[in-house]
């Protein structure tokens, strides 16, 4: 496997294969084009945390996300974790009373 660089999120390396995808900052609905790759795991915690409408506005950069009070706990807890570590993160209830369903 090679080393496909740092994380953009949690800064810990990728390694090719399955516990890299590709996010997009501003998302494909919200007429988002670019996608940069970062560990499954911290795509997940960015999803289940914010909104396509909040990702397209004000958390639309790397920067932006590490800031976001969730976010930020999370990274200084995945920091510790291998860098292929795999977790399951589920939608959490603020997303999901943003969204409408409680």
């Amino acid at each position: 496997m090679s080393d496909l660089g740092p994380c953009p999120l949690c800064g810990r390396p990728m390694m090719e294969g399955s516990s890299v995808n590709r996010h997009h900052l501003v998302p494909k609905s919200k007429d988002g084009v670019e996608a940069e790759l970062c560990h499954v795991v911290c795509h997940r915690k960015v999803q289940s945390t914010l909104t396509e409408a909040e990702l397209a506005g004000e958390w639309n950069t790397w920067a932006r996300l590490k800031r976001h009070p969730e976010v930020s706990k999370f990274v200084k807890w995945i920091k510790k974790r291998h860098p292929e570590y795999m977790d399951v993160h589920r939608d959490t209830n603020v997303r999901k009373w943003k969204r409408g369903r409680r």
